[in-house]
């Protein structure tokens, strides 16, 4: 079947912490065409009210965001409008943040390492409803250490991830907006799932991941 580009302007959404970094991805995005509409968020947080009020074609969104992630950002916005074309723009080449991505529903994963034209050709494929993994995304060739991560959902990689980085129950409960309650009966979950016996077995298989830096 031949995909075909919406009718009309297309619309982005780009999702970045850091103004020179947006200002600069703006630029080539409308510079590739005329008919692209970008709009900018700087968290999280704002990327999924900005999608409450309006529809995007296309959501480029990195990973590493203050408050929320942008893997929980993209299960939030999963949850709330399902079509929602989301391509991940992140610098994590780390297998297990592409599959955390594009299980969780993301239409596409490219690093920050690609030459400028992958990010427009991921754009042009995702809006025309398909899918797109960048050439420099690194394949996993059978890593039983770190494949139970996979069975982990975006919520659970979401508080593993933090919990690694040594941030307490408490925080993580703010950070992701749920009761302390919740981020220990995740935790004791997560633990069983990977066979770990604490945080300190976490943050070692989160390091060997490439999940956090050592």
């Amino acid at each position: 079947m031949t995909q075909r580009q919406p009718p009309g302007p297309l619309t982005l959404l780009l999702v970045d912490d850091h103004a020179v970094v947006r200002a600069g991805y703006r630029r080539l995005l409308e510079q590739a065409s005329r008919c692209w509409q970008v709009t900018e968020a700087d968290s999280g947080e704002s990327a999924y009210r900005a999608c409450a009020r309006e529809r995007f074609d296309v959501v480029v969104m990195d990973i590493s965001l203050p408050g929320i992630s942008g893997l929980e950002t993209l299960a939030r916005l999963q949850r709330r409008a399902p079509e929602i074309r989301v391509l991940i723009f992140s610098m994590h080449e780390e297998p297990v943040f592409a599959e955390q991505a594009l299980s969780g529903g993301a239409a596409g994963y490219i690093t920050k390492s690609s030459a400028p034209e992958v990010l427009v050709e991921a754009v042009q494929r995702i809006a025309a409803g398909g899918h797109y993994l960048g050439p420099d995304v690194r394949c996993r060739h059978g890593d039983a250490d770190t494949a139970g991560l996979q069975s982990l959902s975006a919520r659970e990689f979401e508080i593993f991830r933090l919990l690694a980085e040594g941030c307490g129950s408490a925080e993580i409960a703010r950070l992701l907006n749920i009761s302390y309650k919740t981020v220990a009966n995740y935790g004791s979950g997560i633990r069983e799932k990977l066979a770990l016996n604490n945080v300190a077995e976490m943050t070692r298989l989160a390091i060997r991941a490439g999940v956090i830096k050592a």
